[in-house]
This record gives structure tokens, sequence and C-alpha cells, in this order.
């Protein structure tokens, strides 16, 4: 999801793990709201705004889907594509890729590297796939744009709740940049086993063709994957690193916000009559999505807490930051990608993309509590193992 730039802060020492003099300080869910940028305070109440807007124009202006399909671009109108490109070129250029490298320093970023694959690749689909069927089963159309927004693996917002609840920056930005990647590699696949396969055998209507997926994730994540490598290092190079992350990026962030707003925009002024008159259908698809969030994000934390407690030793691989690494990885979705390929696929005014539209409605207010959560757990549970907190006391 949509990130402004990160407040410079040195990230946990690796292996350091959690005593108690580096446990976060528990703020109020007031002030860790203050600690959002402005764009990321204003990401709920703009979409909302938006996409009331684009019902009234949807619903009152006559041939409004016409002049979007005036010109078209693999099966999407220009200013649509356009404008998914755009959503997603800003958050791809604050990507650190320069700390791939750090992959093959030590062995606890292959073990939370492995954690992650299983949480994010194996464990959030399935989970998103049952939820959608146990919540949305006479909804085949709605149920396979939430199946497809579970296949898409967050790779920004996580870096602000990161942020907030005081997670290794570091380890964040790793697993970011090999979800990035991996998408590219995996969507499509993924796609044909959880909406035609697992979760649509019956209905052939709402099918997926290899080629239509593959070609939109090279579209909309590619495209701006290589524009995004492309500025972030042609910056740093004509400038500073320094100019790219405090004057750069800034700038450049709102591009972003302006791409997915416009994108709603456009979405909702398609589907103003039909939202309308089908606004239960369109309410219910907030539950599994509620549900995902919190389910994914608890196990996430509780398993990371349930390792630490196990662990001895002065040399940890488990903690506190470890367990906000893992937790809002595995509790947040690429809505960008998921918006675009449902899209691409089904149509800008099908169920299938008003349904991935509705994920960042849901996900900032649900994730800003989970921070809070994040925080005053980290302060109240006991992260060490009685001994080994002793013997730290003790100076062993």
């Amino acid at each position: 999801m949509l990130e402004n730039r990160l407040p410079e802060e040195p990230p946990p020492q690796q292996g350091q793990g959690n005593s108690p003099a580096n446990l976060p300080e528990v703020f109020a869910p007031k002030e860790i709201f203050n600690k959002l940028g402005l764009l990321d305070k204003l990401l709920s109440p703009l979409i909302i705004l938006v996409m009331i807007v684009g019902v009234v124009i949807g619903e009152f202006v006559p041939n409004v889907q016409e002049a979007f399909d005036t010109v078209r671009f693999d099966s999407v109108s220009v200013p649509i594509a356009i404008g998914l490109i755009v959503m997603m070129w800003p958050i791809l250029t604050k990507v650190q890729y320069e700390q791939l490298p750090k992959l093959f320093s030590s062995s606890r970023i292959w073990i939370h590297l492995g954690i992650s694959l299983v949480l994010n690749w194996i464990v959030g689909p399935f989970i998103m796939l049952g939820l959608a069927w146990a919540t949305l089963p006479d909804l085949p159309t709605y149920r396979t744009g939430v199946i497809l927004v579970g296949l898409a693996r967050c790779i920004a917002m996580v870096m602000i709740w990161n942020h907030l609840a005081k997670g290794d920056a570091e380890y964040c930005a790793i697993l970011v940049i090999v979800n990035s990647v991996l998408q590219i590699v995996l969507y499509s696949p993924y796609a044909l086993l959880f909406i035609n396969t697992l979760g649509g055998r019956s209905q052939p209507s709402i099918h997926v063709s290899y080629g239509a997926v593959a070609i939109s994730v090279l579209i909309y994540l590619g495209i701006p994957l290589v524009a995004g490598v492309v500025t972030r290092y042609c910056v740093w190079s004509l400038a500073s690193k320094t100019f790219l992350e405090t004057k750069f990026i800034p700038l450049f962030s709102p591009l972003a916000l302006l791409g997915l707003l416009y994108t709603i925009l456009v979405m909702f002024a398609y589907q103003g009559h039909h939202i309308l008159h089908n606004l239960r259908s369109v309410f219910r698809v907030f539950v599994p999505m509620i549900l995902y969030f919190v389910i994914m994000w608890s196990a996430a934390f509780a398993m990371i807490y349930y390792l630490a407690r196990r662990e001895s030793g002065t040399k940890r691989n488990f903690g506190y930051d470890m367990a906000v690494v893992q937790s809002f990885t595995a509790g947040s979705n690429n809505f960008e990608l998921a918006i675009a390929v449902a899209i691409a696929v089904y149509g800008v005014s099908s169920d299938q993309a008003l349904a991935a539209t509705i994920g960042p409605l849901v996900e900032v207010p649900v994730l800003l509590a989970l921070t809070w959560l994040a925080l005053f757990l980290g302060n109240r549970l006991d992260w060490m193992r009685l001994k080994d907190r002793e013997a730290g006391r003790n100076g062993v």
C-alpha cells in the first residue's frame, strides 16, 4: 500500500533481540495516528470521498463509461492503465533494493526469510481462500476479487506499520524486496490454482487464463518495477542517497495516491448504478478482509513470540522486532496489484474489481489498531526465558 517517507531512525542491532532496555514505548492510538504522514492519515477518508463522487458520477452523468473506453490498451482503457501504472511506480521506487546483498550475510536472515515465505505464499493465500468461501459462498464474483487480494502480498505499506511499531527496518526491507520479485513469478500460476481449481471449479464464468494474468502482472507490476529501479538509482547517482530519501521521494510519493484515487474514481463511476442497487453485497466484502488481517497478524505475532520464549543464548534470532516484521508482512496485501489484475482480466465494471478496491479502505484503520496492539504487547509480554533474563541481569 501507499506510504510516505519514513522518519530516519536507526534500526535495532542484528542479533540483539529484545532486552527490557530496547522494548518499544507504548503509545495511545491517537499518538500512533499522529505519527502517520499526512497522506497516510487521509487515505481512508479520501478513498471514501472519491468512492462517493464516483458513484454520483456513474449514476447521473450519461455516457461516462464510453468516454473512458475510447482508447484501449491490453483490454483496459488507456486512462485507467495510466492510473494503475502511476500508482505503483512511486511505491516501487521507495524499495531499498540495495539491501538484497544482506540476504547472504547471516543465518538469521535465512530463518526469517523462510518463515515469511511460508506465511506469505502458503498460509496467507489459503486463509483468504477459506474466508472468502466461508463469508461469500453465494457471491462468486466478489469472492474471486477477494481471493485475488489474498494472492497479492504486501510490498510497501508494511514498512510504515513496521516503523510505527518499532520493528527491524532492515529485515522488513529485505522481505519487501523478495515479495516484490516473487509476485512477478508466482502471481499468475497462483491465480489459476486458487481461482480456477480451488476457488471455482464448477463455475467456469469466473475462471482466468494464465496468459491474461501473466500479461497483466508484467504490465502493471513489471513496468512500474523497472521504472522504480531506474528512477531510484538514476536519482541516487545524479544527486545522492540523502537527496533521494529526503527530497525526491517525499515529492514523488503523492503520485501513488493520485493514481490510486483516480483509478478508484473511474471504477466507481463505471459501477455507480450497480453499487447503489447492491450495497449489501458490497459491505459483505469487508468481512473476509477484516478477518484476514486479524487472523494472519495474530498468528504470525504469536508464533514469533512462542519461538522467542523457547530460544536461549545471547545471540537471539527471535524477538519483538521480528514479530512486528513478520506479523505486518503476513497480515497486509498489495491491493494495487490485485486491483490492476482484476480490472485487466475481468473489466473495470466487474464485481471482482470492485471487491479488490474495498481493500485499501479496510486496511488502514485495521492495521493502525494492530500497530497499537503490537506496541502494547511488546511491553506487556516477557520476550525472554526467565533463566536468560536472569543471566542478562547478572552480566553473564
